[in-house]
């Protein structure tokens, strides 16, 4: 077993703890202290965003995968408004439903818990490390991230950042870690890394997702490729009208799937 995803495993397991015992206050402070941190860091995230875009570059990444991989001050504040978003939204976490009353008086419910440790992987789009983050600590689940090689100093920068937050905030910084190592062998290794790992995310294209689908040994949550739709109106009394969901910032994940 890799001596550092073993570590990265324990650390995890310690972080659950702590995590899945945070009050919704807490939660929702520290998502706070966190978006303030990625906009008051946004220098260093830039600098560190500018090799990635440089190395892109020199590698004659697509034109279209450039702008994915590249952050604005205006993209970092998205990344935090998404994570102050989240402190509105209600905690699920502890939440009861279907409770059915047996004929012996027995009740029985579901009630909502944390998955435990949650890996994602995913493609050169750095600004999926705020947002897994904070998905994943409004729901009591700490998270181990494996980002795409081409966006591996961004990654850093915001993990570094968010984990700093969480110190001054008292919380764990282990509640999110970031894999390092960026090489095929360590990804395939981390699939494998069940004794630690309760859930794992691919998020990317369809090679990514098939890959992680037939490897891992951790359950899978299958995501889809996207099918996005345009929609044209026609109305000879006004013309043609073309309506798109999602396109506030549009990305290859958004592109037109069907007409």
């Amino acid at each position: 077993m890799n001596e550092m995803l073993e570590k990265l495993g324990q650390n995890a397991k310690d972080a659950e703890t702590v995590l899945r015992n945070l009050s919704t206050n807490d939660k929702n402070k520290t998502l706070e202290a966190v978006a303030k941190a990625l906009v008051a860091h946004t220098d260093e995230i830039l600098k560190a965003n500018a090799l990635d875009v440089e190395n892109g570059k020199k590698n004659q990444m697509p034109e279209g995968l450039i702008d994915r991989l590249m952050l604005t001050p205006e993209r970092i504040e998205g990344m935090a408004d998404g994570l102050r978003q989240l402190t509105g939204l209600e905690d699920p976490i502890g939440e009861v439903t279907g409770m059915k009353k047996r004929p012996n008086g027995l009740l029985i419910g579901q009630k909502r818990v944390p998955l435990g440790v949650i890996g994602i992987i995913y493609e050169a789009r750095p600004n999926v490390t705020s947002d897994a983050f904070g998905l994943c600590f409004k729901t009591g689940n700490v998270v181990i991230l494996k980002g795409g090689s081409d966006a591996i100093h961004s990654n850093t920068a915001i993990v570094n950042c968010i984990r700093e937050a969480l110190k001054a905030c008292s919380i764990t910084e282990d509640a999110i870690q970031l894999i390092q190592d960026t090489s095929r062998e360590t990804a395939a290794e981390f699939m494998k890394l069940n004794r630690y790992v309760d859930v794992l995310i691919p998020r990317g294209g369809r090679g990514l997702i098939k890959a992680v689908v037939n490897q891992s040994t951790i359950p899978v949550i299958e995501t889809g490729t996207g099918n996005c739709h345009i929609y044209v109106l026609l109305m000879p009394a006004f013309g043609r009208q073309t309506r798109a969901k999602g396109w506030s910032f549009p990305t290859p994940c958004a592109c037109r799937s069907c007409l």
